[in-house]
């Protein structure tokens, strides 16, 4: 099921593992435990395709204070990265983005997001193919709420330029597992390295 389309059922999905991925959890661009959310701060759990570049997107934002890639969506508990791209965990690749809300309202971390990517092509971005590369959205009641009502409009702005609704996943926050260590702030230690993020040029009118 490698680049499939199809999510897999929860009889299908690998059995994965009860202990954690063995990762060195410090934060190599913002010095910072990536396990950690500083008092007045909020996360939310984003994928946008490919979770290098994602992850460098966030981290480069004022009022974001923390960021890590890790696999979320799924049921395989504690999955490998090999696991995730064989297509049978449902997992999506994401970032944990952890924010200041002072600084950077939920509004705007959210508009950053669809103009980023391509929320419009379902299971793929570009040329990476496959249920690992679905847009979503994963939080709480209140940041779903307003996810869901910037959806809406921004899939107006996406019909504008002739492209279709917005497909993103907005959802629950489920378990979040890291990824392996080589995956963490990997275009800072790679800055050559691939990264298939685009965006389609709309733009998202709230926040």
């Amino acid at each position: 099921m490698a680049r499939s389309t199809e999510l897999p059922q929860l009889s299908q999905a690998l059995p994965g593992r009860e202990q954690p991925l063995t990762v060195d959890y410090h934060h190599a661009v913002l010095d910072i435990d990536m396990r950690e959310t500083p008092p007045g701060c909020q996360e939310i759990v984003l994928g946008m395709g490919c979770f290098w570049g994602a992850e460098r997107h966030f981290w480069q934002l004022p009022g974001v204070v923390n960021t890590a890639v890790g696999y979320a969506g799924g049921f395989t508990p504690n999955p490998t990265y090999e696991e995730v791209c064989s297509g049978l965990t449902g997992h999506t690749e994401a970032v944990r983005v952890v924010y200041d809300p002072a600084l950077m309202p939920l509004a705007a971390l959210l508009k950053t997001f669809f103009e980023a990517h391509d929320p419009s092509q379902g299971m793929r971005q570009g040329n990476d193919i496959g249920t690992q590369y679905r847009s979503a959205i994963y939080g709480d009641k209140e940041q779903q709420e307003l996810a869901r009502q910037m959806a809406q409009t921004f899939s107006e702005a996406l019909a504008d330029k002739g492209l279709g609704a917005v497909t993103t996943e907005i959802a629950d926050k489920p378990p979040f597992y890291f990824a392996e260590t080589y995956h963490q702030q990997y275009l800072h230690k790679n800055p050559n390295g691939y990264c298939g993020l685009k965006g389609t040029g709309a733009v998202c009118p709230i926040g």
